[in-house]
């Protein structure tokens, strides 16, 4: 066993209704990188709350370096040398990459005017020692996801981080920067630092991490070195259950061609003379690398943005989509990549953010505001999707991410599309609720509903979809019928230009 660095004992964190966190232990040691899993909901995003000083704890210790600490604020936590990299990345993007690791903390001259040089030359230092191609100056709007995240990291540098914590950093990642993120991590690693690492990704969890620590419903289930355990016996500790079978069985038929989108092309080039068609009760799928224009592509069939050309039709009629208005009116739904920031209103209730596209139903001029019918509407997809929460009220945003995407489901499926666009339907949740989402994506194409689903997991594109659509530079490269489907060939296409 090496030094202790962090040592959790008896934490419990309880909310309105919630006992978030029961008596939990936790800890890691100098130069380890320690994976953190469970469910979502389980309480791994509130313990780390509790030793980066975001929540008071009810009880418990938290000792850093053999020290007592009293986590009173997100400062206390950051002068012991403790940082977290939120999944949410929390960069500026008017501002410079220098700018932002220095956020808070800026050099200023002796007369009190900003000191950019200072800032420029100590960012780029900070880069450079963590062997990252990017300009200090940069405005970080023209970064690539993969470089803000690194941004971050370096801001956590810059604080003398000692503990790292790092909440799902792969979510936005392609495999390729994976790679180099875990290049990265294995350099800390070697000049001591200790990482915490949030992750929902097996694969992930085996390659990178020296430690296991499981959490479910609160509760501390284990802590196993990572090479005494097994996929298997992980999924097993954190939902309760064996899950044998995550993919539902299909049993959906399909019907005619009900919608053809022809030609579509964007002005920015980011889609260019895409054309696929989808039947009644088909699961489509469209799969390529990260900036493939498929989501670019889905917006535009959701009359979200314009398109430069192409035409679409539905039920062989010529259709024009000008907003997402039309788009609804027409029987298309549309469960956003990003949805925190696209899909739910986070600091308004489960109720609002359910019923917000059907107000209509309960709402006229004439007749005023119906709260029974809109508890109906409500009652029925909480029950349906088996929604977790303390009550309709609470804010989404403190909803666990696999609840917070059920919400944002429920709240589409309340229109009675036709088609439904999913774009990354199970990004940043566990494998229980990932198991839930795909049994409600085969419970609704059994209704005959016609649904597209973007991913960037293949095993999960090649057990959902009937047929799957690759895209690369913004092009359509081929389409896979269920005979063709493999990993191998998804890529292949995916990588051609």
């Amino acid at each position: 066993m090496g030094e202790t660095v962090l040592r959790m004992k008896g934490i419990t964190k309880t909310f309105p209704g919630v006992m978030a966190l029961n008596a939990v232990d936790f800890e890691l040691q100098k130069g380890e990188v320690h994976a953190l899993m469970g469910e979502n909901g389980s309480g791994k995003s509130t313990l780390m709350k509790c030793l980066t000083g975001i929540y008071s704890i009810d009880s418990g210790s938290i000792e850093v370096f053999g020290e007592m600490m009293e986590m009173k604020d997100v400062n206390v936590s950051i002068s012991h040398g403790i940082s977290l990299v939120h999944q949410e990345l929390a960069v500026n993007d008017e501002l410079s990459v220098a700018e932002n690791i220095f956020m808070g903390r800026e050099f200023r001259t002796r007369f009190g005017f900003l000191d950019r040089k200072t800032m420029v030359e100590k960012a780029q230092a900070i880069l450079d020692r963590m062997g990252i191609s990017i300009n200090a100056n940069e405005r970080v709007g023209n970064l690539s996801n993969a470089q803000k995240q690194s941004v971050e990291i370096g801001k956590a540098i810059s604080n003398d981080a000692k503990i790292l914590i790092l909440d799902e950093p792969t979510a936005i990642l392609t495999d390729r920067e994976v790679d180099r993120l875990f290049e990265l991590i294995r350099e800390f690693k070697k000049n001591g630092m200790s990482i915490i690492y949030i992750s929902h990704r097996m694969d992930e969890i085996f390659k990178i991490t020296d430690r296991i620590t499981v959490l479910r419903d609160g509760v501390m289930m284990g802590t196993f070195p990572i090479s005494e355990t097994s996929t298997e016996a992980l999924i097993q500790l954190m939902v309760g259950r064996k899950m044998d079978a995550v993919f539902a069985e299909k049993h959906h038929k399909i019907g005619e061609t009900i919608f053809e989108a022809k030609h579509m092309t964007r002005l920015d080039g980011k889609v260019s003379d895409a054309s696929f068609y989808l039947r009644r009760g088909e699961v489509l799928g469209f799969g390529g690398l990260v900036g493939a224009g498929r989501t670019e592509l889905m917006r535009l069939v959701f009359g979200v943005d314009k398109p430069l050309s192409g035409e679409m039709f539905l039920y062989g009629k010529k259709i024009r989509i000008a907003s997402p208005d039309d788009a609804i009116a027409l029987g298309f739904g549309m469960v956003p990549e990003e949805r925190r920031a696209q899909g739910l209103v986070l600091i308004n209730s489960i109720k609002f953010n359910l019923t917000i596209t059907v107000v209509k139903k309960f709402f006229n001029r004439i007749l005023g505001f119906s709260r029974q019918k809109e508890d109906e509407i409500f009652n029925a997809y909480k029950d349906s999707l088996s929604i977790k929460m303390a009550s309709p009220n609470q804010h989404v945003e403190n909803l666990s991410g696999g609840n917070q995407q059920k919400v944002v489901i429920s709240k589409w499926l309340a229109t009675e599309p036709e088609i439904l666009i999913m774009d990354e339907p199970t990004r940043g949740v566990d494998v229980g609720a990932k198991k839930e989402i795909y049994d409600i994506i085969e419970n609704l194409a059994e209704r005959g509903i016609s649904i597209i689903v973007i991913s960037s997991e293949l095993p999960e594109l090649i057990h959902l979809s009937d047929r799957i659509y690759v895209m690369a530079n913004g092009k359509i490269n081929g389409c896979l019928e269920t005979d063709e489907f493999d990993q191998e060939t998804i890529l292949k296409y995916a990588f051609e230009v």
